[in-house]
């Protein structure tokens, strides 16, 4: 029995050496991470529960109805109420916008429009966008080369334009203003409750400890210490100054030379582990790919330019979004406006790609509806928008901004930015007792710290979310910030002065 246990195991191996690097195992590893998000798997009994699977299949056992779907997402009710409160104020500002801009959610673009976005595809950051285009001869209600999304009703703004003879543009893009900005999402933190918990509006001693007030379990000093153990004082670290029993020199040679010995063997556990210490520079982006299973195989591209056909043909409301948001951001920051072209490409292609969608079977949220224009609130007529479904908000930029100093193929930059935000982004914008990352730091852990650290430490700080495969370093990591600046935040009187000693 223990034999053929033994062979069975060698057999498993062998396949899965042959396996790695493929675009099988890529795509079967994907799915595998896809289902360690449900709340009903947990890794420390895996391997018992597998073996229960493979019994119930065989000789299938009476149980209990699985639980709903909601229940799945975010099984907390008032989470999901919270949640579903929020999305409708953000759809609220963006169907005001619409309104008073008098701009259609979406449209067709123009034969000529097409030809000059496709023209200056690569240099889209030296002009101000024309944000909406329509005929001499529009009606006034876009009931024509449009495609037929609304929230509600809207009509055109004539405008001269003073780019294409003959034609017309709504609004310039600063009439345009971020749906929502992290100190609004913080504000709704703020005032979550949990009815369950505390009735009455008697102040308690609870109500002193801190901004946030929801009781959700976290890992206490003992446990973070336990969970991210390779992070020690007496463990070599890439980027960091703390002495070692082993000297630097040595360590990052060292580092190095496992670094590409992983690298050559495809293994992306044995990347992930190995990336807790910090990446060399110069292996950063082949092991990213690896952990996130991104292989770049000609579909990817071809998918790629698909997106990017879609971008060039249809204009949406969100476009704007991301042009304003840009221009907010990364284009005002000194290691990120060189990049501002890749920026556009990446997030309007982004906002197109319904793939997304898939991330909202484990994400708290849901993607907000429109309806075909004429049939407003009947479902057979309601899809998805964006058809991503996610509405960028301020600092959204950001996310992919440090993203461009490893990778300079759009296509290959567009994969990992997608990956990284299905796995880690969405949480830091949804309301969910998901075990993630105040007032003062909220700002920062909202944008994973993308513009409040230098870039090599942003990504130094980014191998370890990829490590971990958590967020939860990021709210260690602002807690250390305030720890290492106590006696300054001592000694301030105001909000403006603690946010100057923590910065």
């Amino acid at each position: 029995m223990l034999q053929e246990e033994s062979d069975l195991s060698l057999i498993i191996a062998q396949i899965v050496q042959k396996l790695k690097g493929s675009n099988l195992y890529a795509q079967l590893e994907r799915q595998a991470w896809a289902c360690l998000q449900r709340p009903e798997i947990r890794l420390e009994s895996l391997k018992e529960d597998i073996k229960e699977f493979f019994k119930i299949s065989v000789f299938p056992l009476p149980s209990h109805p699985s639980a709903p779907p909601e229940h799945l997402k975010e099984p907390l009710v008032y989470m999901r109420k919270a949640q579903g409160s929020w999305e409708k104020r953000i759809l609220k500002s963006l169907n005001s916008m619409c309104t008073e801009l008098s701009i259609p959610l979406a449209r067709k673009r123009p034969v000529g429009e097409q030809k000059e976005l496709l023209n200056k595809w690569n240099e889209m950051g030296t002009d101000e966008p024309v944000v909406s285009l329509c005929s001499p001869g529009c009606p006034g209600t876009h009931s024509e080369d449009q495609a037929g999304l609304e929230l509600k009703k809207s009509v055109c703004l004539f405008l001269p334009s003073a780019g294409i003879k003959g034609m017309r543009h709504h609004c310039l893009l600063s009439l345009f203003r971020p749906v929502y900005a992290p100190k609004d999402f913080l504000e709704v933190l703020i005032n979550l409750r949990n009815p369950n918990y505390e009735n009455g509006d008697s102040l308690s001693f609870r109500t002193h400890l801190g901004l946030i007030q929801v009781p959700l379990k976290v890992k206490d000093i003992p446990e973070l210490k336990e969970c991210f153990v390779e992070l020690g004082l007496n463990t070599g670290q890439l980027g960091i100054d703390d002495s070692t029993q082993v000297p630097p020199e040595l360590f990052e040679n060292e580092h190095v030379r496992i670094g590409q010995k992983v690298l050559a063997q495809q293994d992306s556990a044995a990347a992930q582990q190995y990336i807790r210490q910090g990446s060399p520079t110069a292996l950063r982006a082949e092991l990213w790919a690896l952990i996130l299973n991104i292989s770049s195989q000609p579909e990817d591209i071809l998918y790629y330019e698909q997106l990017k056909t879609n971008v060039i043909q249809h204009d949406l409301l969100v476009d704007s979004l991301i042009y304003k948001d840009v221009k907010l951001t990364a284009s005002n920051d000194d290691y990120y406006f060189v990049f501002e072209d890749y920026l556009y490409q990446v997030l309007l292609c982004f906002s197109r790609d319904t793939s997304v969608l898939g991330h909202f079977a484990y994400n708290s949220a849901s993607p907000p509806k429109s309806y075909i224009r004429g049939k407003l609130g009947l479902e057979e007529y309601a899809v998805f928008y964006p058809p991503n479904g996610v509405i960028p908000f301020h600092g959204f930029s950001m996310y992919v901004a440090p993203l461009c100093f490893l990778y300079h193929e759009p296509y290959k930059l567009y994969q990992i930015f997608r990956e990284m935000y299905v796995r880690f982004f969405f949480r830091l914008h949804s309301i969910s007792s998901h075990p993630s990352g105040l007032r003062i730091s909220f700002k920062w852990m909202v944008r994973a710290f993308s513009g409040y650290l230098a870039t090599d430490q942003l990504l130094l700080l980014w191998d370890r979310i990829l490590g971990y495969n958590s967020l939860e370093i990021l709210a260690v990591l602002a807690a250390a910030v305030f720890a290492f600046r106590a006696v300054n935040l001592m000694e301030v009187t105001s909000l403006a002065a603690a946010e100057c000693s923590s910065g």
